[in-house]
């Protein structure tokens, strides 16, 4: 094992990074940039090093500081967390360069599953479903209306990179494809397109889905293991804010069925580390079709550890220095995680601001991993994740009535934030049986 790791992450997962890093004995380097200098994480590790001003570009996804930092503090291993470099193939390429630990799956998984359409095609081989939808990419609107002419409307339209739902949208006929295609070639433009114009995916769109995911290890002796599933339906502008596990949307058999496609896929690109599968289900029929795959740690990761006992970053730790590792935990009870964010209630855009009151609730079965604390500043160059309220029961309806305690008792004062949605969520009759899918927010707001 190596004895320090460098977080090359802000905010809570850092923090959250540098409690395990800590708590196993060894060494935890963080870096910040300057909007950052003042939040929890940095005085929490044994070391910090600032990178460069708020400006992503010029800290936090500058590699050759990064890297720099990690040869100036000793560092053995770095942790990208998630977000800013965590599926960033030549980065990772990067660390194992410099004679570094990266703690992650190999570079080659991580391109293999960033290409949608690369990923969805391995998937199909591999025996795990996919829905109707698009093998190469598509470059122009006339061809993604030929496709969508034999796929079928409605469909998804997406870019073939990035993640965290940035530029999808649904078509429910020509016209609305139109409007879809630029939204998404305006997001491909970020990730990089063919050479002949953006890289766009095709498929058809599932309605009533729930979007559940799988969450897998590839263990050190090659072992791919399947921790059970989370729902995380709960969205807004397919970006997730609530998800739990188990799934109330789906039978043992299609969980069953659901994880074993899971470490399929792991094993086709011979997976290693922590990643998630995710998948789209169909809620009415009981089926699921290959969504895309995650490499790296998910936000929503603790609710995963409430209900079996694992600690993931642990295991992606000792994954990655060559040990030999026992995973097979079974999972016990109901856990669910609220994103807390700096952002309007009602419209869910970002409030930053300062905090001026910041009063955590606790209490058995109530966890939070946050970033901020009172008198520090949530500011506007990252996302507004400010912290992830998680409970657990033994049932559902346990979990439930813990989750409206620690809500109503979890006091912020300054910036905006989400609060009295989840607090509505909590009330919601959908939410609240279970019987939901990815339009519930919408329909909340409609």
């Amino acid at each position: 094992m190596f004895e320090s790791v460098l977080v090359a992450n802000r905010g809570e997962i850092a923090r959250r990074i540098i409690r395990t890093v800590q708590r196993m004995g060894l060494r935890a380097v963080a870096v910040y940039s300057e909007a950052d200098a003042d939040l929890p994480f940095v005085k929490e590790a044994d070391e910090a090093i600032l990178l460069g001003p708020a400006n992503p570009a010029q800290s936090y996804l500058d590699a050759g500081k990064v890297l720099e930092a990690a040869r100036a503090s000793g560092a053995q291993a770095v942790h990208p967390g998630y977000g800013f470099f965590s599926e960033n193939a030549e980065f990772a390429r990067a660390v194992i360069g410099a004679g570094l630990v990266w703690i992650g799956p190999s570079p080659e998984s991580i391109e293999q599953m960033g290409d949608k359409i690369n990923a969805r095609n391995l998937m199909e081989a591999a025996g795990v479903p996919v829905a109707a939808g698009t093998r190469e990419p598509v470059t122009d609107v006339e061809k993604a209306a030929a496709a969508a002419a034999e796929i079928g409307y409605p469909v998804m339209v997406k870019t073939a990179g990035g993640g965290g739902g940035i530029g999808m949208g649904v078509a429910h006929d020509e016209a609305g494809l139109a409007k879809a295609f630029e939204t998404a070639a305006r997001a491909a433009a970020r990730f990089g397109g063919t050479g002949e114009g953006p890289a766009i995916l095709l498929e058809r769109y599932i309605e009533r889905a729930r979007h559940v995911e799988v969450q897998i290890l590839g263990l050190a002796d090659g072992t791919v293991v399947a921790l059970g599933e989370r729902d995380c339906s709960v969205q807004r502008r397919h970006q997730k804010v609530v998800e739990e596990t188990p799934s109330p949307g789906i039978t043992p058999e299609l969980r069953e069925r659901m994880l074993a496609a899971a470490v399929r896929a792991g094993e086709a690109v011979g997976y290693r580390g922590a990643g998630t599968v995710e998948c789209l289900v169909d809620a009415d029929n009981q089926d699921f079709v290959f969504l895309e795959m995650n490499t790296r740690l998910q936000v929503e990761h603790p609710v995963t550890e409430l209900v079996t006992g694992v600690d993931l970053v642990e295991q992606q730790l000792r994954i990655a220095a060559g040990e030999k590792t026992d995973v097979a935990a079974a999972a016990n009870g109901h856990a669910i995680e609220f994103r807390v964010y700096a952002e309007d209630p009602k419209r869910f855009f970002p409030g930053p601001g300062k905090i001026d009151v910041w009063s955590e609730p606790s209490g058995e079965g109530v966890r939070v991993d946050s970033g901020y604390a009172e008198g520090t500043v949530v500011t506007p160059f990252y996302d507004p994740l400010m912290a992830k309220l998680c409970v657990f029961g033994q049932t559902r309806a346990e979990a439930l009535d813990r989750a409206r305690e620690a809500v109503a008792a979890f006091r912020i004062e300054g910036p905006k934030n989400n609060l009295p949605f989840c607090a509505e969520l909590l009330e919601n009759p959908e939410f609240a049986t279970g019987d939901y899918d990815t339009g519930l927010v919408t329909r909340m707001r409609a």
